[in-house]
């Protein structure tokens, strides 16, 4: 096993890196990565951002939102919690976790915590998640990785991801406070973060594993491979799925209800209705609409654009994108 430090917490960067030696520089054996991020909120690839985030609660508290290449739900990530990738070449098609998730296990239990594998793709303490993986194929590689809740804040991963409702019928649980913990509460002895990661790391690498620096060449790469493969707006807005949405604004003016289909990210089709005053049609506040990001400062933007500001009485366009993206 070849153990990269990437000394980074930018999430671009780090995907970066998983994609770098998954395509451009594969190893002859299996890469491990072990990593941290500032608060992020990793979207999973087959997921819509806008039933999964509480944009509006990440913008203002300045938490990133990325797509990752592997599918899954939203994870939140912080200074607080550990990221792990490992990267090989692939020998079958089929997806398993359980061969990656046991050395993290063992290495929960030699630090005198008792973990568990729920049998999907999540770990446990008692029932309660530490850790979410996921795995997706590469280049001929197979890239795992996973996430590891040391001392998160566990109050802030809750405000900024929305649950989905068959989730909370489904498992009987009122909150995402409730079914997660930190690592960190279950240790025997307290120690800190830092001293975490290089317990896991010896562990996992033993004592035939290398390490192996990243080059100054490797770093560019990776920098410029994150931002083009990660970074964009398009690779996470513009990958979710197609769907329909209604949105309802009541203002001191009147209500006003906006029916989208979004796809790609983009407005293709709207319409506005409700008991407002207008000096414009509501297919004209519709057109202005179609077209634009689904993101409260584009649609914003595309509203001052059509003339809507001021034809809508005591309705500003701001209030209405707001109404409509937020």
């Amino acid at each position: 096993m070849i153990y990269i430090e990437t000394g980074s917490d930018d999430v671009c960067y780090n995907f970066g890196a998983e994609y770098y030696f998954a395509v451009e520089k594969p190893m002859p054996d299996t890469v491990f990565l072990f990593w941290r991020t500032t608060p992020t909120l990793m979207v999973g690839r087959y997921q819509n951002v806008a039933e999964e985030v509480d944009k509006a609660y990440a913008d203002a508290h300045h938490i990133h939102i990325v797509r990752r290449m592997s599918g899954g739900g939203t994870i939140y990530t912080d200074p607080g919690g550990w990221q792990f990738t490992f990267i090989e070449e692939a020998r079958e098609e089929e997806i398993r976790f359980r061969q990656y998730i046991t050395p993290v296990i063992r290495a929960l239990g030699e630090l005198g915590v008792e973990a568990a594998f729920n049998g999907r793709n999540d770990l446990t303490i008692g029932g309660k998640k530490i850790s979410g993986n996921a795995q997706y194929r590469l280049g001929g590689r197979v890239v795992h990785h996973g996430s590891l809740l040391f001392c998160t804040d566990l109050e802030q991963m809750a405000a900024a991801t929305t649950v989905d409702r068959y989730k909370i019928q489904s498992k009987s649980i009122q909150s995402v406070r409730e079914r997660v913990t930190n690592i960190a509460d279950h240790l025997p002895a307290p120690m800190t973060a830092e001293e975490f990661k290089a317990r896991i790391v010896s562990h996992i690498l033993g004592p035939e594993g290398k390490t192996c620096p990243i080059t100054q060449e490797d770093a560019a790469r990776i920098r410029t491979l994150g931002q083009e493969k990660f970074g964009s707006w398009e690779s996470t807005y513009g990958q979710s799925p197609a769907f329909s949405i209604q949105r309802t604004g009541r203002f001191p003016g009147g209500s006003m209800i906006f029916r989208l289909e979004v796809k790609r990210g983009v407005i293709r089709q709207a319409a506005v209705s409700g008991d407002f005053f207008a000096s414009v049609d509501g297919d004209v506040i519709a057109g202005a609409l179609t077209g634009c990001r689904y993101e409260r400062a584009a649609v914003e933007q595309a509203l001052e654009r059509g003339g809507i500001d001021g034809a809508v009485y005591r309705v500003s366009v701001k209030e209405m994108a707001a109404a409509i993206a937020d």
